[in-house]
């Protein structure tokens, strides 16, 4: 457990990493997340005030969350104290609790309690620190990469505000990179070191809105350089193991493959192409990605074209067969037919339908004339004797005929769309239906 002052160093300024030491002082140096802590931002006010409140920082890394935890201890005068979720159980908070009982006792100070990775804490732990939110023996602050509606309690929710903070940008990560080369302090700025614009540039892309891997990589950069000049050789070396952020399994996944599958539901063929892409550069299994393709034919396209569900198969099995980056191509085919092909959620809506109504009505009876007669006593029953051979109908159809069971009779799920093939298929089903009419009125 870490506490008290955000700036007493506890190891020599020059063995700590350079984005440990370009930390903000105060909220004039923080970058970024202006929407929540510019000038005006009920946030900012808050924490100018000294009117704080529990506090939940969702968002991606490196976009400021621990540093924002700190400026709000050091602007309030409180103690600060920092739990890992990763490390820490209920002991380690019940520790900290005391703490905060014993700087309020000896010197009337506050704390802050931040909790980061909060969303690793199960049920219990959270619960353990709950009464000292509610009593204001500690005040809260939890930083998550992941969803907090899902991961934390409701009753922790209902007793802190949550704020959601952005990836930075990279003009934001270019000015990051220019205050650590500048900073003569804290920084690189005793090395004088020179970086062209469009290196920095170079290194804030492939920080992907993060702060402190911009931070990382710029030192190890300066550590390679030799002399004065960091070349862009050096620069293409440090960033050529980079990848963009993707959380597989987390919520930057979710995200992304809801992004893909609406882009494609939304005929928008580049769009898709380009989320596609970007889970295959965050490390996302192909295959993963062929299933959910396989979803999307059958869920947004249907019979429109049923051929998108063949050249999906077939993408899944190119995959499979002959793995990257050919499989990912056949991938991209598909993505991008899909996205083009006329659209029809007919049969996902009929299937939900159907599924539904089984699950309302219950076991209702097989009608008698559809049921198998492979033995004498079936057939002395009754079973299949009044049933009617399709193919011995008038073109192959046997009109009037009744395949429901006789509670839903009549009972419809399937509207296909005015769009592709399915503009076929509802004109075949309309004149089945009139034969069926037809046929009724003769019974009359």
């Amino acid at each position: 457990m870490s506490s008290d002052d955000l700036f007493s160093d506890t190891a020599p300024e020059i063995l700590r990493p350079l984005a440990d030491r370009m930390r903000p002082r105060n909220l004039d140096q923080f970058l970024g997340q202006a929407h929540i802590v510019g000038k005006g931002k009920p946030l900012r006010m808050a924490i100018e005030s000294d009117r704080l409140h529990s506090l939940i920082f969702w968002g991606p890394p490196g976009t400021g969350k621990t540093t924002l935890a700190t400026l709000i201890a050091h602007q309030s005068g409180a103690q600060f104290l920092s739990l890992s979720a990763v490390l820490s159980g209920v002991k380690d908070i019940r520790a900290a609790v005391d703490q905060a009982k014993e700087m309020q006792r000896r010197e009337g100070r506050k704390t802050v309690l931040f909790i980061d990775e909060v969303h690793r804490f199960n049920k219990a732990q959270q619960d353990a620190f709950l009464p000292h939110v509610e009593d204001g023996t500690v005040l809260f602050i939890g930083a998550t990469t992941e969803n907090p509606s899902f991961e934390l309690n409701n009753a922790l929710l209902s007793r802190a505000r949550t704020y959601v903070l952005k990836s930075l940008g990279v003009e934001e990560l270019e000015q990051i990179i220019e205050q650590a080369l500048q900073d003569s302090l804290h920084g690189l700025g005793q090395r004088s070191l020179h970086l062209e614009s469009g290196l920095r540039r170079l290194i804030a892309e492939a920080a992907d809105g993060d702060a402190r891997r911009a931070l990382n990589l710029l030192e190890i950069a300066a550590d390679l350089a030799s002399g004065d000049e960091i070349t862009r050789d050096v620069i293409e070396e440090v960033v050529s193991g980079s990848i963009r952020r993707f959380d597989k399994g987390g919520e930057a996944f979710y995200d992304q493959i809801s992004a893909l599958h609406k882009s494609v539901r939304g005929s928008a063929p580049d769009a898709a192409l380009y989320w596609f892409a970007r889970m295959i550069d965050g490390g996302c299994d192909p295959l993963y990605v062929a299933r959910r393709v396989v979803r999307m034919a059958s869920e947004d396209i249907g019979n429109a074209d049923p051929r998108a569900l063949t050249i999906a198969l077939n993408a899944w099995e190119t995959q499979e067969r002959l793995g990257s980056p050919e499989g990912e191509l056949a991938i991209a085919q598909a993505v991008l037919y899909l996205a083009c092909a006329p659209k029809s959620n007919a049969v996902y809506s009929a299937y939900k339908a159907a599924v539904s109504q089984v699950r309302q009505s219950g076991s209702l009876e097989i009608p008698i004339h559809l049921r198998n007669a492979p033995t004498r006593l079936m057939k002395e029953l009754g079973y299949g004797r009044e049933y009617r051979y399709a193919h011995d109908e008038p073109d192959a159809y046997a009109a009037g005929e009744v395949y429901f069971p006789e509670e839903i009779e009549g009972t419809r799920y399937y509207y296909p769309v005015n769009r592709g093939l399915e503009i076929k298929i509802a004109e075949k089903l309309e004149r089945l239906r009139a034969l069926d009419r037809d046929a009724g009125k003769k019974q009359e």
